[in-house]
């Protein structure tokens, strides 16, 4: 995330989603507090190095929790923020759009179109 003014509400939105994982990881942090692990098999393609710098960006900027428990082996637990419960609730619309449109999407990219 960078430290600047933003010229608009969707600057602001997309500069603190950085990319398609941030979404995705949200996503799967909707249905509760999850250890590393869990989040790791939650998001197929993911790489433990991207998941670790994802969940700590996404923690700088107040989208996740991270507790951790001190015990033999470490636990560490990811949850969302209230900010983050905000983000995923304006997210809804747009997996609704993408859930609607999927086949359509993936019948594109099969012929090797532009999408438009």
């Amino acid at each position: 995330m960078k430290r600047r003014k933003y010229t608009c509400g969707l600057d602001a939105a997309i500069d603190v989603m950085g990319g398609k994982w941030k979404a995705l990881i949200l996503w799967s942090l909707q249905t509760g507090t999850m250890r590393f692990g869990e989040l790791r098999r939650s998001v197929p393609g993911l790489s433990e190095r991207v998941l670790i710098a994802q969940l700590k960006e996404m923690e700088a900027c107040g989208l996740v929790h991270r507790e951790v428990f001190h015990q033999v082996p470490p636990k560490v637990e990811y949850s969302l923020t209230e900010l983050g419960h905000s983000l995923n609730t304006a997210l809804l619309p747009l997996g609704e759009w993408g859930e609607k449109n999927m086949a359509r999407i993936e019948a594109i990219a099969r012929r090797g179109q532009p999408r438009s």
